[in-house]
């Protein structure tokens, strides 16, 4: 059994999105339901329900174009930071501490 590499939000939601499209025959029957409940007529329903799924479709696209940014500032707003990120910090503090190591050493 291989492992898969991991997929991006943005790839999982378009996949979502391609698979509830894709049922077309599954958005009619939930058309026709949604229809009855509220008292529409099931062809209005059923285009507005497709034209809603194309339209979350079509931001979805978008959204893997503006991924980089959208997940940039997700992680701004959650207060957490990129491995990538934490690591050059990481390094930055080792490079601080040998300097004042032998800033120290130069004083004694």
């Amino acid at each position: 059994m291989s492992a898969e590499k991991p997929r991006s939000l943005s790839d999982v939601l378009l996949a979502g999105v391609g698979w509830a499209t894709e049922g077309l025959e599954a958005v009619d029957e939930l058309a026709d339901d949604l229809g009855r409940r509220v008292g529409v007529e099931p062809d209005r329903m059923r285009a507005a329900l497709r034209e809603t799924l194309g339209t979350l479709r079509n931001e979805m696209s978008h959204l893997g174009d503006r991924r980089d940014d959208v997940i940039e500032s997700a992680l701004a707003k959650a207060g957490l930071v990129r491995r990538e990120d934490f690591d050059e910090l990481g390094l930055r503090v080792a490079q601080l501490e040998h300097r004042l190591r032998l800033v120290e050493g130069e004083t004694s």
